[in-house]
């Protein structure tokens, strides 16, 4: 009778181990599965990007050249400042953003909301990408390699490289890096000498502190 009740207890054991075992490895396979499609999808939108915009600004001069009103082949996505409206899974995009010390390629949405931050990256403050002044740039830290999650790897000196939808690419330079309250925008407004700068926010991995880069343009 013993045996019996303690062989029934081991299967019972045994078969909650199975079944978490398999959770965790359902868990892990899903987040592997998240991680690899959002990097991919946002890489290939960054590596067409570049190639887009300028066969775009070929397009319109050949109609220019032709006396066609260019506006009437692409209605609806030039902006104000003559440049080319993009968009990324329906957000307006204001350009991409490269990190080769994290393998980073993403967008960068034009506007912080609880889905777009989920999406990509996105503006948050400033002048916009690659104008004079500082523009703040924000993104999660899923601790998974997704969106800001690697920033804590970066260091002085590293390079960040973006691009506009007029298809201008800027080289910018990391010069500092520090962490500071969730609360803090005292650097969100400072002078950089008339030249492009970028300010790059997301959480530490404890979401206790916000992570921030300075990095200005070469």
């Amino acid at each position: 009778m013993f045996e019996s009740k303690y062989s029934k207890v081991l299967t019972v054991i045994l078969v909650i181990v199975i079944i978490a075992i398999l959770g965790l490895l359902g868990f892990l396979a899903y987040d592997y599965y998240q991680k690899y499609a959002v990097t991919t999808d946002t890489s290939d939108f960054v590596d067409n990007f570049e190639g887009e915009i300028q066969e775009q600004n070929e397009s319109e001069e050949q109609n220019v050249a032709s006396d066609e009103n260019p506006l009437d082949q692409i209605e609806g996505t030039k902006t104000s400042n003559g440049s080319i409206k993009k968009t990324y899974k329906g957000f307006g995009v204001l350009g991409t953003m490269e990190i080769p010390a994290t393998n980073f390629k993403y967008p960068v949405l034009e506007k912080v909301t609880k889905k777009s931050i989920e999406t990509a990256v996105a503006f948050l403050y400033g002048t916009g990408i690659n104008q004079s002044g500082n523009t703040v740039i924000i993104g999660h830290n899923y601790r998974n390699g997704l969106f800001f999650s690697n920033n804590k790897k970066l260091n002085l000196g590293d390079k960040i490289y973006l691009t506009d939808n007029s298809g201008t690419k800027l080289t910018y330079t990391i010069y500092n890096k520090f962490e500071t309250t969730p609360e803090d925008t005292s650097f969100y407004q400072r002078d950089t000498g008339g030249k492009p700068e970028i300010t790059l926010s997301t959480c530490t991995d404890d979401s206790k502190a916000r992570l921030i880069i300075f990095a200005k343009a070469e």
